[in-house]
């Protein structure tokens, strides 16, 4: 379907708009749990659900994205979706007890997931095939600024207004996205109306997936297979998988058409997008985390920091699209993209409890940089060689593992964190006895400061107990934090050698699917 360049660019925005949407209120509420927790009277275990029910929601449905666009119309379903989320914003706002928040999170998760991959496919099919190096990097701007802008929009709406303004910015973006999608973008025809619908399909990947998103989101929190109800669903994940593969593998008309995989540049792209997950929703939850709760910076300045590197990709994202279409390699650029991953990572491992901000922007720059060079060339390795019947359902399998990838991602690192946290204390420790002159001339330091303060001897001894064990769990909090900058960047450095599994174009730009 041939569009015009500025009916083509205002397809762009729209698309953008409503993927950037979703992405941002992925972790725009995280922010706000406390104050969730006071004006719901919630328990910290019942808000985690405010997160946790949107991201199974999410990775439900962006695998049967493509096979809803097909049946119903890809602009039909992006319109519905789009007013899914908008409405769910307004009753999440709106919540007058946790759980009633919690089911409108699921269903702004149904809406939200849905846009993702639909997006996706309506910008590959908008742009020629000589374009698809560009049109990605478009559409990356919103993939990868939106976790980073999510906390600090957030974390700005919750100290200045209220959290329900949360939900409520969305209301406004909702309506323009819904009216600039009927007004420009085409009517894509329905595909697939007439066929029976794959019901076994839908239930045995809702199972299936849905457990495993549930496992990953809460298993580090409920001391994984410690608990019974971890290792029953984790069971049923994987008989829910296995039999949703065999399923989908031998009905003439599945959900999620899997023989699609047996393109290898999908197989092995979806994998490696898996890995930018990885990445991307884990450095963006770690990093945070590790500014507020060691080094006691607000959610405003983590915020602010992230913005240089936001910047940077913003800038890159094109360049990198200019490079694809003149026919540089993909797996060059994404190897570069791992290399400063790892530089990101490496300047992080060498913080200290004394760093400030000014210590951060060079590898949160880096970061971005990374992100602009992996973003774009794995999402056109993945998709490049696809059909245009398959680019909905190649777009919705490569977004649900990137947003399993996240999930990992962040399962893997809070679990490395609360192990080592273990081995560094009980190291540190071992230090802290009456034979080590080090130890005994810092408490003496500590008690004569509060003696000179006025304690008496016995308040100022115990003070200084308590001094030293603030130390040593900061100090174990430091050292932990380490550990998973180090793991996440040798982690990328080894994925490298499976970009070269996929064959290299050498001549000319990359092809796309979708071509007009």
């Amino acid at each position: 379907m041939e569009v015009s360049v500025s009916k083509r660019w205002i397809i762009t925005g729209t698309v953008v708009m409503a993927a950037l949407l979703e992405l941002i209120d992925t972790t725009v509420v995280n922010v706000s749990l406390p104050q969730i927790m006071g004006n719901l009277g919630a328990t910290l275990a019942d808000v985690g659900w405010v997160v946790t029910s949107y991201a199974i929601a999410n990775v439900i449905i962006l695998p049967m994205s493509g096979w809803l666009g097909a049946r119903f119309g890809r602009r039909n379903y992006f319109v519905f979706s789009i007013v899914i989320f908008t409405i769910s914003s307004f009753f999440c706002g709106n919540a007058h007890n946790i759980w009633e928040l919690i089911i409108f999170r699921f269903v702004q998760g149904v809406g939200g997931g849905a846009l993702l991959g639909t997006a996706q496919a309506i910008l590959i099919e908008t742009w020629p095939k000589e374009k698809l190096g560009m049109a990605t990097a478009i559409f990356g701007l919103g993939v990868v600024i939106g976790p980073t802008l999510g906390p600090t929009l957030g974390g700005y709406i919750t100290d200045h207004y209220s959290w329900p303004w949360v939900f409520f910015v969305n209301l406004p973006l909702g309506v323009i996205a819904v009216l600039l999608t009927l007004t420009f973008i085409p009517p894509y025809p329905a595909t697939n109306r007439g066929g029976s619908v794959d019901w076994w399909g839908i239930l045995l990947l809702t199972v299936g997936v849905g457990s495993l998103q549930f496992v990953l989101e809460r298993g580090e929190t409920e001391d994984w297979f410690e608990t019974d109800y971890i290792i029953y669903l984790t069971v049923i994940a994987v008989i829910g998988l296995v039999a949703f593969i065999i399923r989908e593998l031998t009905t003439e008309q599945p959900v999620v058409n899997l023989r699609i995989m047996k393109n290898p540049s999908l197989a092995i792209g979806m994998f490696t997008t898996f890995i930018l997950g990885f990445g991307l929703f884990g450095s963006v939850f770690v990093f945070p985390v590790f500014c507020q709760s060691l080094l006691g910076f607000s959610a405003q300045q983590t915020g602010m920091l992230l913005i240089p590197g936001g910047l940077c990709t913003i800038f890159m994202m094109p360049m990198i699209g200019k490079m694809l279409q003149k026919g540089v390699p993909p797996q060059i650029l994404a190897t570069f993209g791992f290399f400063f991953f790892f530089l990101f990572t490496w300047f992080l491992s060498k913080s200290t409890l004394q760093s400030g901000e000014s210590e951060f922007y060079v590898p949160l720059i880096l970061r971005g940089i990374g992100l602009s060079l992996l973003f774009v060339p794995l999402t056109t390795l993945a998709l490049s060689s696809l059909q245009p019947k398959d680019i909905g359902q190649g777009t919705g399998l490569n977004n649900m593992m990137r947003q399993l990838g996240g999930s990992f991602g962040v399962a893997i690192i809070t679990t490395m964190l609360h192990l080592r946290q273990g081995v560094h204390r009980s190291r540190l420790i071992e230090g802290v006895t009456n034979y080590d002159p080090e130890f005994n001339a810092r408490f003496n330091q500590i008690k004569q400061t509060m003696m000179a303060k006025g304690m008496n001897g016995i308040d100022a001894q115990q003070a200084a107990i308590k001094a030293i064990d603030g130390l040593v769990i900061r100090q174990t909090y430091l050292l932990s934090y380490m550990d998973a900058f180090w793991f996440t960047g040798v982690f990328f450095l080894f994925c490298i050698p499976l970009l070269y599994l996929q064959k290299f174009k050498r001549k000319g730009p990359v092809p796309s699917g979708g071509g007009h």
